[in-house]
């Protein structure tokens, strides 16, 4: 892949394609004089653009300052909006890092004979995807269409391997949970798990209306035969948001099982402690009296009194004691 070394690394590659064939790299001060051309489109790719040279694309593809103005930030929402003849489209990435979900930003303009991608943050490179559309030069001669199409596509394929690795997680979580090893820190993990998840699914979930809107309408730029691939990417995004509400209404369960069983042995342990209670209260009664130097007190005075006081409250105790193992409290 070639990579423009001017703009510090800004510009990841700038290609123009005739009728699907790729014709070569050009720079970006020479976008406008290429698309004088006939049956001509354009594939740009941006990393973090400066003020300059996002002043440059505006006016080397004509765009409008708003939609210019977004992309200079990098904290938007998911959404997709129409500036003249071009769609400005805004989806998040996202990577696990450190077993923690770290959300990027993408931003794509659509216009009738370019593509313009710029990414913000924690994100891949599209590289892979161009020269797969490049390998099938009846697929590129769709245009920006089929080119957002494969970004799109690429971007929520990414979010699948997070979702496993979310779902392992959890599978280990409700493992532990099921098998007794109360932790303090369970509860912790399982509120934090349900907060990643909520995260990917914000960022998943404005997909469904993106495709949604390309699949009925623009069809200046969205083509019937095009449609056909937001659909599918709609699929995946409706599955895999479905998955995570699953997994979500899970976790709560498991958090309220995690502590059901918590309660239940703070129980046990309390009603441990008041059996061994009982036992002892025996004793404790019984040599509290002898202690109150009383003369006249029974079996004083006699010489076997004190070893049948022992005896007596040692039988006391084992009855007490095996009854209360009957019943499950030690």
């Amino acid at each position: 892949m070639t990579e423009h070394k001017d703009n510090r690394g800004m510009v990841r590659y700038c290609i123009a394609y005739a009728q699907g064939q790729r014709q070569g790299d050009i720079d970006v001060e020479q976008i406008k004089e290429t698309l004088e051309q006939e049956d001509t489109f354009i594939w740009l790719a941006l990393h973090e653009p400066d003020e300059k040279l996002l002043l440059t694309l505006q006016q080397e593809f004509d765009l409008h300052e708003l939609a210019i103005e977004d992309a200079r930030s990098a904290h938007q929402r998911p959404k997709l909006e129409q500036y003249g003849s071009s769609l400005f489209i805004v989806m998040q990435t996202a990577m696990l890092w450190d077993e923690r979900v770290e959300l990027g930003e993408t931003h794509m303009f659509v216009g009738p004979r370019f593509f313009v991608t710029i990414r913000h943050g924690p994100s891949i490179s599209y590289g892979k995807v161009r020269e797969r559309l490049e390998s099938t030069p009846e697929r590129m001669a769709k245009g920006s269409a089929m080119a957002a199409y494969g970004v799109m596509d690429f971007i929520v394929d990414n979010y699948h391997p997070i979702l496993q690795a979310m779902e392992d997680k959890f599978e280990q979580l409700e493992t532990d949970i099921f098998h007794g090893r109360f932790e303090r820190k369970t509860i912790g993990r399982l509120y934090e798990l349900k907060r990643e998840l909520l995260v990917l699914r914000n960022a998943a979930a404005p997909v469904l209306d993106i495709t949604d809107e390309l699949m009925r309408l623009h069809p200046d730029l969205v083509s019937k035969d095009v449609r056909l691939y937001y659909r599918d990417v709609h699929d995946h995004v409706s599955r895999l948001v479905a998955t995570v509400d699953e997994i979500r209404e899970m976790l709560t369960a498991a958090m309220q099982v995690n502590l059901a069983f918590v309660s239940v042995e703070q129980n046990e342990a309390v009603r441990r402690m008041a059996g061994w209670g009982a036992i002892l209260a025996i004793p404790t009664v019984v040599f509290s009296l002898f202690g109150m130097n009383f003369k006249h007190m029974p079996e004083l005075g006699l010489a076997y009194g004190y070893p049948a006081t022992l005896g007596a409250t040692a039988v006391a105790c084992i009855w007490l004691y095996r009854r209360l193992k009957q019943y499950g409290w030690l």
